[in-house]
C-alpha cells in the first residue's frame, strides 16, 4: 500500500514549493519510486520538477465527452478510452511519475475531472511506495473530497497570524468531511531567522499536529522561482532542504 502525504493551504503560502521539496528529498533518501499528483487546476508541479505535463486530466474530462458525444465507435468502450487517456497523461521521470488535473479545456465544474482523478489514483497508487499530492489552494480541495485517507496531512502557511486561522479552518474542514489521517503536520513557510514568531504558540496543540516546522526565507529557492528554474538544481546544503530532510524522518515510513 503507498505511503500518502497530501499537502494543503491556502494560495500563495508555498505549498508547490513544499511538495517539490517533499518529493525530490524522498528520492534522495532512496524512497522510490514517487508520484507527484498535481491536483491543483493552475498545474505548476510539473515545472519545478523539471518536467511538463502535456496532457492533464482537464484535458482527459474534454476528450471523453467528445468522444461520448460523436460516438466511441472502433469497439472500444468508454473506460477503455479513459485509462489510455489516463495513461497518455502520466509524465514518466526518472524515480517518479506526474499526473496532474489540470483545468477543464470547456464549460463546466470540474465533477467530472475530480472523478477521474480519484479513479486514476485508485488504479494507480498501488504500483508506487509514495506518493504525494499537491492540491489546490484554500479549503475547495478538501472538501472535494479526492483523497479520504492518507498517512500524513500536511497544513502549509505563512508566518502569519491570519495564515495559523486557516489553519486551524482547515484542520477544521478535514475533521467534518471526515478525511482521515495518521499523522497532521504543519509547514510555516518563508519564516525569518528560522524560528516560528510568537503567533505560532499553541497551533500545534491546537489543531493536534504530530510536528510543526519551520522552513526559512531561502534567498536560493526564490532566485530559482523567479527564474522558472527546476528545484532539481537546488544545493544540497540547501537549509530548507535541509529541514525537509528531518521531517522525512520523523513522519515517513522507510520502505
Amino acid at each position: 500500500m503507498a505511503f500518502k502525504i497530501a499537502i494543503s493551504g491556502k494560495g500563495g503560502v508555498g505549498k508547490t514549493t513544499v511538495s517539490s521539496l517533499l518529493v525530490l528529498r524522498l528520492i534522495a533518501q532512496g524512497c522510490k519510486p514517487v508520484l507527484a499528483v498535481d491536483a491543483d487546476p493552475n498545474t505548476s508541479l510539473d515545472a519545478v520538477l523539471g518536467v511538463k505535463a502535456e496532457c492533464t486530466l482537464g484535458r482527459v474530462r474534454e476528450e471523453a465527452r467528445e468522444a461520448a458525444g460523436h460516438g466511441l465507435g472502433g469497439g472500444i468502450s468508454k473506460q477503455q478510452l479513459l485509462e489510455l487517456k489516463l495513461s497518455e497523461s502520466l509524465v514518466e521521470a526518472d524515480n517518479f511519475d506526474l499526473i496532474a488535473m489540470g483545468r477543464p479545456e470547456g464549460p463546466g465544474c470540474y465533477c467530472y475531472a475530480n472523478n477521474v482523478l480519484k479513479q486514476a489514483l485508485g488504479e494507480i497508487s498501488g504500483q508506487y511506495p509514495y506518493i504525494v499530492m499537491d492540491n489546490e489552494a484554500g479549503l475547495e480541495n478538501l472538501s472535494r473530497r479526492i483523497v479520504q485517507r492518507v498517512e500524513v496531512l500536511v497544513l502549509v502557511t505563512d508566518p502569519s497570524a491570519r495564515g495559523f486561522e486557516t489553519i486551524v479552518r482547515l484542520y477544521e474542514l478535514a475533521k467534518e468531511m471526515d478525511i482521515r489521517y495518521d499523522n497532521l503536520a504543519v509547514i510555516v513557510n518563508r519564516v525569518r531567522n528560522g524560528k516560528l514568531p510568537d503567533a505560532a504558540k499553541g497551533l500545534k496543540e491546537r489543531v493536534g499536529a504530530t510536528v510543526i516546522t519551520a522552513l526559512p526565507d531561502d534567498d536560493e529557492i526564490a532566485a530559482f522561482a523567479e527564474g522558472n528554474k527546476a528545484f532539481t538544481g537546488l544545493s544540497e546544503n540547501n537549509a530548507a532542504i535541509k529541514k525537509i530532510d528531518e521531517f522525512i524522518d520523523q513522519l515517513v515510513i522507510v520502505k
